[in-house]
C-alpha cells in the first residue's frame, strides 16, 4: 500500500480524499492545508493525519502527494515534490502563467518524471470510449470535431477574479481533449468572447461566453464553445465528424427514464454539477495514479499543461485582437 499526502482541503481535494479512501492500493496518511479547520475536518473523516507541506516532503514513507491547493501554489509545490522523490498527482492548470510553466520543463519536463497532471476528462468513460473508437478508425478518419462545455451557472464573482479567465480556468479542458482526440497539434487558434451572462463577470476583466476554432497542420478543424451558463444543466458533448460518418458522445442524464404521450417526450434533466458528471472519471484518474505509483508511465503529463496552456494563451490573444494567433 502507497502512503499519499493530500495538498489543499477544499472542494477538489477533498473529492480526491474520498477516492484515495476508496482505492485499496493507497492511503490517505496526511493532509495539508494554510486552513487548519479544513485539514482536520478531511483528516478526520479519512484517518490521515494533519501536517505540514515540509513534513510531508521530508517523510520518506510517503509515495505520492495530490496537489488540489490554490492554483497559483500548483508549480511551486510540484517542483518541490519531485525534487523530495514524490510521485505527484497535480489539479490543472500547472500555472497560470505560461513563461513560469516552462521555467519548471527541467525539473517537471523529462522522461519518466512522475508527475500526472488533472485533466480529469481524459478519463471519463463516455470519452475514453469516443477516442478508441476514433483512434480504431470505427468511422474512418477524422475530418472535424466539435466540443461543447457549458457549465450550468457562473461561479461566483471571488472565484472568477482568481481563476486565471475563462480560457485558462474552463476552456483549458476543452484544449486538452482537442489534443487528444485530433491526435495532432493545432497550429493556429482564432477566439471570439464576450460578456452575455454576468456584467460582474465583465467587470472583472473576464468573459463569460467564446467560441475558439483550431486548425492543424493537415487540416482538420475543431470548434470549442463555451459559455458560463447554460440554462438547462451541464451540458457536455463532444462530436467527431470522419469520413465515414459520426461519432457522438452525448449528455448524462439524472436517470435514463423518459416519458412518452401525445405531447412528446420528457426526460430527466442534465446531470448539474462537474463532480457528478465527471465522478466516474475522477475515480478512473486515482486508480491511474495508483497504477502510476506501481510503475505505469502518467497517461496526462507536463507536456500535456504546456500544450493546453499554450493554446490557452493564444486563445485570449486572439479574442482581444480579434485576429488568428499561429503557433
Amino acid at each position: 500500500m502507497y502512503d499519499i499526502a493530500l495538498i489543499g482541503a477544499g472542494r477538489i481535494g477533498r473529492i480526491h480524499a474520498g477516492n484515495v479512501a476508496a482505492e485499496p492500493r493507497l492511503r490517505l496518511a496526511h493532509v495539508v492545508d494554510p486552513v487548519d479547520a479544513a485539514a482536520r475536518d478531511v483528516a478526520a473523516a479519512t484517518g490521515a493525519s494533519v501536517a505540514t507541506l515540509d513534513a510531508v516532503l521530508a517523510d520518506p514513507a510517503v509515495h505520492g502527494v495530490i496537489i488540489a491547493s490554490a492554483t497559483d501554489t500548483h508549480l511551486d509545490c510540484a517542483t518541490r515534490a519531485i525534487a523530495a522523490g514524490k510521485a505527484v498527482f497535480c489539479e490543472k492548470p500547472i500555472d497560470l502563467d505560461l513563461a513560469r510553466a516552462r521555467s519548471a520543463a527541467d525539473r517537471l519536463g523529462g522522461a519518466g518524471v512522475p508527475l500526472l497532471l488533472g485533466f480529469n476528462r481524459r478519463f471519463d468513460p463516455h470519452f475514453r470510449a469516443l477516442q478508441a473508437r476514433l483512434g480504431a478508425g470505427a468511422m474512418g478518419s477524422l475530418e472535424t470535431l466539435h466540443i461543447i462545455s457549458h457549465d450550468p451557472a457562473p461561479p461566483p464573482i471571488a472565484y472568477v477574479r482568481v481563476s486565471g479567465g475563462l480560457f485558462k480556468d474552463m476552456a483549458i479542458h476543452d484544449f486538452d481533449m482537442a489534443r487528444w482526440l485530433l491526435g495532432e497539434e493545432p497550429v493556429s487558434v482564432f477566439a471570439s468572447a464576450s460578456c452575455l451572462v454576468d456584467p460582474a463577470i465583465g467587470a472583472a476583466g473576464d468573459v463569460d461566453t467564446a467560441r475558439i476554432f483550431l486548425r492543424t497542420a493537415s487540416g482538420k478543424l475543431c470548434v470549442i464553445s463555451n459559455t458560463r451558463r447554460s440554462g438547462y444543466g451541464y451540458d457536455q458533448r463532444i462530436e467527431a465528424f470522419c469520413s465515414g460518418g459520426l461519432i457522438r458522445a452525448g449528455n448524462v442524464r439524472e436517470t435514463t427514464v423518459e416519458c412518452w404521450g401525445e405531447a412528446g417526450a420528457a426526460a430527466d434533466p442534465l446531470q448539474n454539477f462537474f463532480l457528478d458528471r465527471y465522478a466516474a472519471a475522477y475515480r478512473a484518474e486515482m486508480t491511474h495514479f495508483a497504477d502510476m505509483l506501481a510503475g505505469a508511465p502518467a497517461a496526462v503529463g507536463y507536456a500535456d499543461g504546456i500544450a493546453a496552456l499554450v493554446l490557452a494563451e493564444a486563445a485570449g490573444r486572439s479574442a482581444a485582437e480579434g485576429a488568428v494567433v499561429n503557433l
